[in-house]
């Protein structure tokens, strides 16, 4: 059973504010999440399995190395640059 106090705690633990005119309403509605958690916790699954519902196997693609661009047209439209690098200017 869910209490106001539990309302007030959970609040207090998330540095939350809640107005005194919500709790009962929130204390109701967290009384049925529980409620409903309950529920689902007491159905019996028997021998099903649920973890591959889809039957996939291996989803990712192999890794393939592709040619990169060459440096000079990647660095082509950077406003500054030395070498094959992008120069940023330093933030103080």
């Amino acid at each position: 059973m869910v209490t106001r106090e539990d309302i007030e705690n959970i609040a207090l633990l998330s540095k939350l504010f809640v107005d005194e005119s919500e709790l009962d309403s929130l204390t109701e509605e967290m009384q049925k999440i529980v409620a409903f958690a309950d529920t689902i916790n007491t159905v019996d699954a028997g021998e099903s399995d649920f973890d591959n519902i889809n039957n996939l196997s291996n989803v990712f693609r192999e890794d393939a190395v592709q040619p990169s661009l060459p440096p000079s047209m990647i660095l082509s439209n950077a406003p500054e640059q030395a070498e094959d690098h992008f120069l940023v200017r330093r933030r103080a």
